[in-house]
């Protein structure tokens, strides 16, 4: 038995050995002593702040998402040590799997998600900019920044590595330091799996602390700029959310608590369909994966009445052949309990259930361990007769127990899901893509998540429950009323979002991005002469023109095969409410634009990659002289690639100086000279 340490301010703390004493989920031997005596919890959130909080807020969205590529690639290398002491927590490796390469994975989601989606800055825009007087010399803009805070997690004991980096990622990409809260009883591998993080001296300093033991006045020291992220059981819930901290000054709270998950069989589902192979084998999954201690585990299997006997027997039939035991063998398919005060737990709960419903299956052979020392329980699979019952609805066994229960029709299912009062998932098991339409809508409202499941997706879904970092992970009601991770929604919960009013120029000099109405800077010659780093923000050029006549439109439905009516039937074109004679297409306005302004010679710019944001604002006819004007919009440096992204500002205008066509143009521009053997020291000329 080891006396766990917490990590804060910079140190490793050491309290005295006295604390709560963790066992064994197999052996019942003592694994740990947890205690967070002596620790200075005003000290700790302030070190966040100040030395973390700094750090971090003056790193851009990139290098925060660089700093979590490297840490998951670092986790994933030193993860057998991980994997030796979970079974410790009663879990296979299959379990652990999902805890602990799963943990990595998210951080790894997370930092691919920063750099394909966020901008190299460490400002982000929210949504376009908006003009407020008639000649744009007042706008506005929303902007995203930091809180100035801390993010602190309290976790729960089922997944104490995940549950732990779920919550890290956003926070980290987002710019806001971490304190991390395990739940006692598996705090071991959370302190062993910071102990690696603190050992990459990856993380700047105070940017990850651990407290291992009670968080005694932690939350008292917390504000407006801060946040608290709690998962755990929806009465514990509740009581954070009255904290003064929360009430009073503000502080961010968001909960993922226990749900009565539920999987509905589709009414032609029946035996021998694909689906129903696939949701006997599901619930058997969601009972038995980490003994059933999870969130998102199925508490719910709702079958049509015709069905429920052939269900009831396949499932009870594939529970027996399920192998209990030893979770450190690879023929285990199920483990312990993580303790057995959380079996006994779990007893209380199936006893409360089988008040009103019937035991089909609650025995098993356990494999090479003495289920007495050990926190084992057997597969426990009940029958409800009476599905309205409102017990089966309301009494989560945390464990590897479910509840089959039969439905009349699609309205009496979608009544009976609704009964957990708010869930994080729902699975649907049907063929019918009228049934899947009908049971989705009808229960989308008390879920975070709704999986539909056919035969096409068999070996490809990622399951009924496994959240992944670009969904949310969360849901309404019972469930905490919560949202985790999401992708960008997860980041934008750490961030606060400020309406920034001024002008044009102001406003591009605050948020690095190009406002319209701002200076654009015409006096450097032709823009794609410039390396990625010679480029300023507003460097811009207004090119030559060109006049658009028949030939070319008719050339150019010719070479493309685009003969609609408005560019080649003159009387349909006349005809047209919007057009009213013969047109030039879309995209040809976009052709002739490109070649007035794109450099023909090797140059900085490598390549175009795209167009984002086109509108074709008025049409544009054979006669009109066209020019553009192309800006320097943003700019994003691609770390160690030689180059980086600029989006370019494109309007073409008319004769007359109205907008036909805006878009943003995407380049790829070499930050270096020399590009394909060319000189570019004369990109002034």
């Amino acid at each position: 038995m080891r006396t766990l340490e917490s990590y804060v301010q910079g140190v490793w703390h050491a309290p005295a050995p006295t604390g709560t004493v963790t066992h064994h989920a197999v052996t019942g031997e003592p694994v740990s002593s947890v205690s967070s005596n002596g620790i200075d919890f005003a000290g700790t959130v302030a070190y966040a702040k100040e030395v973390g909080g700094g750090a971090l807020g003056s790193l851009t969205f990139h290098e925060r998402a660089a700093l979590l590529k490297a840490l998951g690639q670092y986790l994933l290398a030193e993860k057998e040590g991980l994997y030796n002491l979970s079974t410790a927590t009663g879990a296979t490796r299959t379990d652990s799997w999902i805890d602990i390469e799963g943990g990595a994975g998210v951080l790894l989601g997370y930092a691919s998600k920063g750099r394909r989606e966020l901008p190299n800055s460490t400002v982000l825009l929210d949504g376009d900019p908006e003009i407020l007087a008639r000649d744009g010399s007042f706008i506005a803009t929303h902007i995203a920044t930091p809180l100035n805070g801390v993010a602190v997690q309290i976790n729960a004991f089922n997944f104490p590595c995940w549950g732990a980096l779920e919550k890290f990622a956003p926070a980290l990409l987002a710019g806001v330091p971490t304190i991390i809260k395990p739940a006692t009883q598996t705090a071991f591998l959370t302190e062993a799996m910071v102990r690696l993080i603190v050992e990459s001296e990856i993380l700047p300093d105070g940017a990850l602390q651990l407290i291992c033991g009670d968080i005694g006045d932690l939350l008292g020291h917390l504000g407006g700029q801060d946040l608290i992220g709690f998962t755990g059981s929806a009465s514990t819930a509740a009581l954070l959310r009255a904290h003064p901290s929360v009430v009073e000054r503000s502080t961010r709270f968001n909960a993922e608590a226990d749900s009565l998950n539920t999987a509905i069989l589709g009414h032609e589902s029946g035996p021998g369909s694909p689906e129903f192979e696939l949701f006997v084998a599901e619930v058997v999954t969601e009972m038995t994966v980490k003994a059933g201690q999870k969130c998102t585990a199925i508490r719910r299997a709702l079958v049509p009445h015709r069905h429920l006997e052939a269900a009831t027997a396949a499932v009870a039939a594939s529970l027996d052949a399920v192998r209990v035991g030893d979770p450190a063998d690879p023929d285990t398919r199920m483990g312990a309990l993580v303790s057995k005060a959380q079996r006994t737990e779990v007893l209380n709960a199936i006893s409360t259930l089988t008040r009103s419903t019937t035991v089909i299956t609650d025995s098993c052979e356990f494999h090479g361990v003495d289920p007495d020392k050990g926190a084992f329980l057997a597969p426990t699979l009940l029958r409800s007769d009476n599905p309205t019952d409102p017990s089966v609805h309301t009494t989560e066994a945390f464990g590897p127990v479910s509840t089959i229960m039969g439905y009349t029709d699609q309205a009496d299912a979608i009544h009976l899901t609704s009964l957990g009062g708010g869930s994080l998932v729902a699975s649907v098991y049907t063929a019918d893509p009228n049934e899947a339409r009908a049971l989705t809508t009808g229960i989308s409202a008390h879920h975070g998540r709704v999986l539909v499941v056919d035969a096409s997706i068999s070996d490809t879904s990622t399951g009924h429950g496994s959240p992944l970092p670009n969904l949310v992970h969360g849901g309404p009601g019972r469930a905490g009323g919560g949202e985790e991770m999401g992708g960008l929604r997860g980041i934008r919960h750490h961030l606060q979002t400020t309406a920034v009013q001024g002008s044009p120029d102001m406003l591009t000099a605050i948020t690095g991005e190009w406002m319209p109405g701002s200076a654009r800077h015409l006096d450097r010659g032709h823009p794609f002469k410039l390396t990625f780093d010679d480029l300023n923000i507003g460097t811009a050029i207004r090119t030559d023109s060109r006049t658009v006549t028949l030939n070319d439109i008719e050339d150019f439905a010719e070479s493309t095969g685009d003969h609609f009516y408005a560019h080649m039937d003159e009387a349909a074109a006349a005809a047209s409410p919007i057009f009213g004679e013969r047109v030039a297409h879309g995209y040809l306005v976009l052709s002739l634009a490109a070649g007035l302004f794109v450099w023909p010679d090797p140059g900085p710019v490598l390549a175009n990659y795209g167009i984002d944001r086109c509108r074709f604002a008025k049409p544009t006819y054979p006669g009109d002289t066209l020019t553009v004007f192309l800006t320097c919009k943003r700019k994003t440096l691609r770390s160690g690639a030689g180059y980086g992204e600029v989006a370019w500002d494109a309007q073409v205008l008319n004769q007359n100086d109205d907008v036909v066509a805006a878009y943003d143009v995407l380049t790829l521009v070499a930050n270096h000279p020399g590009v394909n053997g060319v000189p570019l020291n004369q990109a002034e000329n």
